[in-house]
């Protein structure tokens, strides 16, 4: 038994609204006073909660640590990720895209045709930007609900792509000579669907194999290439 990784678990799920009363830690991690009270002197020292008295306290970033701490310490990703809040999520997701090698943006918006679109995170490893809409996602979620999501983000990624060159966007990708834009649809659970017109839907727990495996099977999955150092254009 991991007692680290079980408290890890219980501040983010006792912090998601704030403040907590190490009472209220102490009751959901169901671990002795004294074990409690050193981890949380330690994670304090770590620079991954604040104490006041009685009182813990992590902001955005120290529960994104905490995560990703409880994560390196076998917690599952999936159940970790349901303790964190939308924005929270996609941090964690772009935390897994920089340890596989790629460069983040978050929240990327432009505008093309006359249209203002955005892009939730996009992640670049030559040649591949990666385009991710971060869902919630339902286990039940019915198949034209999942045909819509996807779409729209393939209209997104297509977009993004047709828009270059554009003096807005000032990414690493203008350097090189040749892009393949991928669509793809990151969700907090395993869904009934992986792939959908060959726009991968993946899964958080699915992400770290996901990203390794990316570069061998890109030309199979649908993707908008562009080439040209001196000016991206949609190649034939």
């Amino acid at each position: 038994m991991n007692i680290e990784r079980i408290l890890l678990i219980s501040l983010l799920k006792s912090t998601r609204e704030g403040l907590v009363s190490k009472e209220i830690v102490k009751k959901d991690a169901k671990l002795l006073s004294e074990n409690v009270e050193d981890l949380l002197r330690k994670l304090q020292n770590d620079g991954l909660v604040y104490l006041r008295k009685d009182i813990v306290e992590a902001d955005s970033m120290q529960r994104l640590k905490l995560a990703v701490r409880a994560i390196s310490l076998g917690a599952d990703i999936e159940n970790v990720s349901s303790f964190l809040q939308w924005k929270e999520f996609e941090n964690i997701a772009a935390v897994a895209f920089e340890r596989n090698g790629y460069t983040v943006t978050k929240n990327l918006r432009f505008k093309h045709v006359r249209q203002r679109w955005e892009i939730d995170i996009l992640g670049f490893k030559e040649p591949i930007v990666l385009c991710v809409d971060c869902k919630h996602w339902h286990r039940g979620m019915s198949p034209s609900s999942i045909k819509k999501i996807v779409e729209d983000q393939v209209k997104r990624t297509s977009a993004l792509a047709e828009s270059l060159p554009n003096p807005t966007i000032r990414f690493e990708f203008a350097s090189w000579n040749f892009a393949k834009f991928v669509p793809a649809v990151l969700s907090l659970v395993t869904g009934r669907f992986k792939f959908y017109e060959n726009v991968p839907i993946v899964s958080v727990i699915q992400l770290q194999d996901f990203l390794s495996e990316l570069p061998a099977y890109v030309d199979s999955l649908k993707h908008f290439s562009t080439c040209s150092s001196s000016k991206l254009n949609i190649c034939s």
